[in-house]
This record gives C-alpha cells, sequence and structure tokens, in this order.
C-alpha cells in the first residue's frame, strides 16, 4: 500500500509560479511511476504530467509543455511539480497518483492505470 499526500496548491496570479509536492509512504516508491492529474469545476479529471519510476522519462499533456516540469527524489519518497507561467485555465484540483510499473513516462497517460491516489490539493490561478 502507497499513501500518497499533496501540498504546494494555493492562490497565485496568472504569470506566476508554484511548486506541488507528492510525499509517499508504504511500500517501495521506486516502483512506482508518478503522474499528476487535474480536475476543473465542472469538468472530468485530466492528465498533466507523469514521471516514469526511476525520473528517466517524462510526458506532459501539450497545454502545459514548457511551462510545467515534473521531477521526483526517490529518496526522500517525493515527486514535485514545478508550475511557472500559470493560467486562469490551469486552475484546478491537482492530484499525484501512483502506478506499478517500470515503463516510459508515456505509458502512463491514462487515470485507470493508478492504483493509489492523493487527496488533492487547489490551484488558484488569478487573471
Amino acid at each position: 500500500q502507497v499513501q500518497l499526500v499533496e501540498s504546494g496548491g494555493g492562490l497565485v496570479q496568472a504569470g506566476g509560479s508554484l511548486r506541488l509536492s507528492c510525499a509517499a509512504s508504504g511500500r517501495t516508491f521506486s516502483s512506482y511511476a508518478v503522474g499528476w492529474f487535474r480536475q476543473a469545476p465542472g469538468k472530468e479529471r485530466d492528465f498533466v504530467a507523469t514521471i516514469s519510476w526511476n525520473g528517466g522519462s517524462t510526458y506532459y499533456v501539450d497545454s502545459v509543455k514548457g511551462r510545467f516540469t515534473i521531477s521526483r527524489d526517490n529518496a526522500k519518497n517525493t515527486v514535485s511539480l514545478q508550475m511557472n507561467s500559470l493560467k486562469p485555465e490551469d486552475t484546478a484540483v491537482y492530484y499525484c497518483a501512483g502506478a506499478i510499473g517500470y515503463l516510459s513516462a508515456s505509458y502512463y497517460s491514462r487515470q485507470e492505470q493508478y492504483e493509489y491516489w492523493g487527496q488533492g490539493t487547489q490551484v488558484t490561478v488569478s487573471s
């Protein structure tokens, strides 16, 4: 079992930055790809970014490429999402999730592939 806890959300103006963190506890964290998803009000939860088990590959949805960076520190059991040049349309609850596996990050873009989920952290970008 893996427990995931997100932090770092908040209110920021358009063009600003936030850094989200996902802290994991439980079973071997390095056995998991970790992804970030987000859900805006009234919309479905969508994929944002993912990182492979060893940090060797990353994958992003087109709308955040060049603005968001996902990274991980397996020694500290954490995954971070650095979000720059934020836009009002980035407003959502952001969730981190864990998927057992050792494939390339691009494989893990669907919610149903993830076994473990955090509770989410709110990100609000004002215009």
